[in-house]
């Protein structure tokens, strides 16, 4: 490990913990984070389930969110799967990287330890996949727990309670899914060490402006917004 390899890492925590610190219930630059104004609509679409009885849109909302963050757990553990096997042939790609120009080649010992970094971000990322889809299996059951829309009439402070239970718990969910995602995203950026920690430093920020810029600058946060908002 070099001076400009620490610099490295030091760069992609600070960029890791600074987009989560920016896109949590906070504002940058007097604007909405798309993930905030994500939960609004979730909170608006549980809520308007507690005024009508067919509730199998609904329920297919559920399972496809479960299916999306199944997805992204099994893929994660292929990639777990791969860096064990990029593990395996270390000696191979050692010797491929010390013959390809720009590439700072620190030896074996430091290749695994790149390696182990990658595994590392890919368990963080399969662990909030796994939690994530528990989680909206338990909201699943929570929204079945939502009365239906005559006992709602009766009661509608129960009704209230029961939808803010579940908007909780799916909010919650998303989180967790957004921060496996995100590591994903951020195993981008972190492939540039294997080139030099210049590189690693450039993708990483890279990485975070993209990222910064699809919460607080895309069409698709415009498409959320209602009329007047930032």
């Amino acid at each position: 490990m070099t001076v400009p390899d620490y610099a490295a890492l030091a760069v992609f925590a600070l960029l890791w913990l600074g987009y989560a610190w920016i896109t949590g219930d906070r504002r940058f630059v007097s604007r909405t984070s798309l993930t905030t104004a994500m939960a609004d609509r979730r909170r608006e679409w549980i809520l308007n389930s507690t005024r009508r009885d067919l509730k199998m849109i609904d329920t297919q909302i559920l399972g496809g969110l479960q299916a999306g963050t199944a997805f992204f757990a099994s893929t994660t553990i292929f990639a777990i799967g791969g860096c064990f096997a990029l593990l395996g042939a270390t000696e191979q790609v050692d010797a491929i990287l010390q013959d390809i120009p720009f590439i700072v080649a620190g030896g074996r010992a430091m290749f695994e330890l790149k390696v182990c970094g990658l595994i590392a971000l890919f368990a963080y990322s399969f662990f909030k996949f796994g939690w994530s889809y528990r989680l909206f299996n338990y909201c699943t059951i929570l929204f079945g727990a939502i009365p239906m829309l005559d006992e709602a009439q009766k009661d509608p402070v129960a009704a209230r309670i029961a939808a803010e239970r579940t908007i909780r718990m799916n909010i919650i969910a998303a989180s967790h899914f957004n921060m496996g995602l995100r590591a994903i995203f951020y195993s981008i950026g972190y492939l540039g060490w294997f080139v030099s920690p210049w590189l690693f430093m450039v993708s990483t920020l890279l990485v975070f402006i993209v990222l910064l810029r699809r919460q607080f600058f895309s069409n698709a946060r415009k498409a959320l917004l209602t009329d007047g908002e930032e």
